[in-house]
């Protein structure tokens, strides 16, 4: 269910620390390339998802004044759309039900992005930046980002992309929500630079820019029948009405990664493959999360990483390639086999399956999802599962719109489901990560008391 910032009613009266104080529409400087973009089989699996929510907070000086701040970043957001255009459309479907993006000279369309400005001039940013207080800090946090509960369906009315600009007692929050069904995180955080290279030097050419060809990953057309409405899709959810969950923000420290890494990786024969950061950090997550809720032996623990496959498609697609690129690669095994191996038992079920995701496993999953199109739910990963949706890889602290790079970056809470990770890297670029995890509340208020995994000891070589 969609929720209006600034407008939460408790006992019939309006609760909210941030006051939400205007709205605008924000066009692209350009004409679209193309009147339409047509959305590949990628894309499609996300429709009935819900946009994606990502908050950066930023330290301003006394000097830097709100409103010029805001000025700067709205002429270099509509520069940016001149890139990225679909950003600024509307989600379209044609007579034989597939779907795309309108991006220009449709009779009565009005594309852009919706830009709000709020206060919240009683929060500081160290408040939300820094660790601890997650229950308190939360509840904010959500108020800071537009769009909780809208689901990605919704872009036929409502704009592909919104933003929050939030003024705060020495600083500011900028919240995106982004159409899940017309991008993935790397052309998320692609956008993101442009925007604020662009902020920072106007009418500069970006570096770095995106590639609109979704044709040249997939060119089947695919049509769906979407349902009459996000609560109607809602409805008929087989996972059942929504678990309470508690979100909360781990910080490891580079030497605790790089020892991570290190000690399952001596476990390993000379001739192995050795593990990757993101392979060992997810097996020593998925291991506290296991024991954390407490699974029998017998029970199925699953682990899914949404992983790239630009450099897995056959021709491969570029960075730059602008939409989901994305697939669902899953591993799983008894509980009480992966709690009674070593933890390289978990890492090693994660390295065999994501290298097993090549050109071929794409195109089987392709083919099998276009030949049964299935409108998912965001919370289909299954019981007792652990999944990651973002990558340290992501620069996300090299987001500078002028006034430096963030003191910190959160999600919002759309697409959390219990057992969703977010991996950022830290904010000193030094190897730390952090990881931003979502259980039900019995299994969150363990692993906060589980010294194995929040400080891991490592006996010595």
């Amino acid at each position: 269910m969609a929720i209006e910032n600034g407008k939460h009613i408790d006992n019939g009266k309006p609760q909210s620390t941030v006051k939400v104080t205007g709205t605008t529409t924000v066009q692209t400087t350009k004409k679209p390339e193309t009147a339409t973009c047509p959305l590949a089989t990628f894309d499609l699996p996300y429709i009935t998802f819900y946009y994606n929510q990502k908050i950066l907070l930023y330290k301003t000086t006394p000097e830097q004044q709100f409103s010029d701040i805001v000025s700067k970043m709205k002429d270099g957001l509509a520069e940016a759309l001149g890139y990225f255009y679909p950003l600024a459309g509307r989600l379209g479907q044609d007579e034989e039900k597939a779907l795309y993006v309108k991006c220009d000279g449709e009779e009565g369309f009005e594309g852009g992005v919706e830009v709000l400005e709020a206060v919240a001039e009683g929060v500081e940013v160290a408040e939300l930046a820094a660790e601890g207080n997650e229950a308190e800090k939360n509840s904010i946090i959500q108020e800071l980002v537009p769009y909780t509960g809208v689901m990605n369906l919704e872009g036929f009315n409502r704009p592909l992309l919104a933003i929050q600009f939030t003024k705060l007692k020495d600083g500011i929050a900028i919240g995106c929500a982004f159409n899940h069904a017309v991008l993935d995180g790397n052309s998320t955080w692609h956008f993101m630079s442009v925007w604020a290279e662009l902020s920072r030097t106007p009418s500069s050419t970006p570096s770095d820019l995106p590639m609109h060809n979704r044709l040249a990953a997939r060119s089947t057309r695919v049509p769906l029948t979407l349902p009459a409405s996000a609560a109607a899709h809602e409805a008929v959810d087989p996972n059942g009405p929504a678990k309470p969950l508690v979100p909360r923000l781990f910080h490891f420290k580079a030497d605790t990664v790089s020892q991570l890494k290190s000690s399952m990786n001596t476990s390993l024969p000379p001739e192995a493959k050795p593990f990757s950061t993101f392979q060992t950090l997810s097996a020593h997550i998925w291991l506290a999360v296991s024991r954390a809720r407490s699974l029998a032996p017998t029970d199925i623990t699953a682990f899914a990483v949404f992983g790239d496959c630009r450099s897995r498609v056959d021709p491969p697609m570029p960075s730059s390639y602008f939409g989901n690129l994305i697939q669902a690669i899953f591993t799983g095994t008894a509980a009480g086999l992966l709690l009674g191996s070593p933890p390289s038992f978990g890492a090693g079920l994660l390295q065999a399956a994501i290298d097993a995701h090549d050109s071929k496993a794409i195109i089987k999953r392709l083919d099998e999802y276009e030949a049964a199109p299935k409108l998912f739910h965001y919370s289909d990963a299954g019981m007792n599962c652990v999944a990651v949706g973002s990558s340290p890889r992501f620069k996300v602290y090299e987001v500078d719109f002028g006034f430096g790079r963030p003191e910190r970056v959160r999600s919002g809470s759309n697409n959390k489901f219990d057992g969703m990770v977010y991996l950022y890297s830290g904010r000193d670029g030094d190897g730390s990560i952090d990881v931003e995890l979502t259980l039900q509340p019995e299994a969150m208020e363990k692993l906060e008391k589980d010294e194995e995994f929040l400080n891991p000891v490592f006996s010595a070589k």
